[in-house]
C-alpha cells in the first residue's frame, strides 16, 4: 500500500551536514573512505550518518539500508577505475588492439583494489547477491567493455563468454591472492615466526611450510600481466 506524501521519515530526515547538502557521490565516498580506514564492519547507516553530520535516516534517499550501501560501494570502486581508464586514455595515441586493452582495464583494476584493499571482498560477495540486471550501471559498462573487446577479436558469442569468465576469475582471483592475510605477527623479525610457521605440523604440511615465505610475497603487476598473457594465448591457440 502507498504511504501518505511526508509519511516516509526518510523524507522527514535533514540531509544537510557537516558539510553542505549530501548527494550520492558525497555518501558514497564517504562510505568508501570509512572503509578503508577501519573496514567492512564498521559501515552502518548510523556510523555514517555520523561521519556525514547528519541523521542516518537521511541516507535512505540514497542508499536502501547497508545493502544498499554494500552495492554502492561496489558502484564506486568501479567508477574510480571508469576515471583510471578515462585519464589514462590518450586521444592522439593509435588505437590500441584488443589485447593491449585487456591488459589494460586488467592493470587499472589491480591498482583500484589495491587502493581499496578492504572494499575488495565486495566485488565477489555482491555479486554472489545481485542479479546481473540489478548490478550499477558501472558494473555493467565495464562487462559491455570487455565483451566488446573479445567480439572485436573476432570471438564468436561462446568463446567470448568463456574468455569473459576466465579473465574476470583470473583478474578477482589474482587480486584476492595478492591481498590475503599472511601476517601471523607483524611485530616479530624472523620471517618464519613472523608467519607463523611454528603453528603448522611439519609432517603434515612440509610443502606449505617451505613455500610459505614464497606465497607471502605478491606477485605484483608483472604477474597479472604474464597469467592474463597465457589465458589469452590458451584460447587464441584453441581458435
Amino acid at each position: 500500500m502507498a504511504k501518505p506524501a511526508g509519511s516516509d521519515p526518510a523524507r522527514r530526515a535533514s540531509d544537510r551536514g557537516r558539510y553542505g547538502r549530501l548527494s550520492r557521490e558525497r555518501v558514497l565516498a564517504s562510505a568508501l573512505e570509512l572503509v578503508d580506514r577501519e573496514g567492512l564492519s564498521a559501515l552502518s547507516m548510523r556510523r555514517l550518518g555520523a561521519e556525514l553530520g547528519v541523521e542516518a535516516m537521511a541516507l535512505y534517499r540514497y542508499a536502501e539500508g547497508k545493502d544498499g550501501l554494500l552495492d554502492g560501494l561496489v558502484e564506486a570502486l568501479y567508477l574510480e577505475l571508469e576515471a583510471r581508464l578515462t585519464a589514462a586514455f590518450d586521444d592522439g595515441a593509435e588505437e590500441s588492439d584488443w589485447r593491449k586493452e585487456l591488459h589494460r582495464i586488467a592493470r587499472a583494476t589491480y591498482d583500484v583494489c589495491l587502493a581499496h584493499p578492504q572494499a575488495v571482498p565486495l566485488l565477489t560477495t555482491r555479486m554472489l547477491a545481485v542479479p546481473l540486471a540489478q548490478r550499477p550501471l558501472a558494473v555493467l559498462k565495464d562487462h559491455e567493455k570487455v565483451l566488446v573487446l573479445l567480439y572485436e577479436a573476432g570471438l564468436d558469442e561462446a568463446r567470448a563468454a568463456a574468455v569473459f569468465r576466465a579473465y574476470t576469475a583470473w583478474l578477482l582471483g589474482y587480486v584476492s591472492a595478492e591481498l590475503r592475510l599472511m601476517v601471523d605477527n607483524p611485530e616479530e623479525p624472523d620471517p618464519a615466526f613472523r608467519l607463523g610457521l611454528h603453528r603448522m605440523p611439519p609432517q603434515e604440511l612440509p610443502r606449505l611450510r617451505q613455500t610459505a615465505l614464497a606465497l607471502a610475497g605478491q606477485g605484483g603487476p608483472e604477474g597479472l600481466a604474464s597469467g592474463l598473457d597465457a589465458l589469452l594465448d590458451r584460447f587464441a591457440e584453441a581458435g
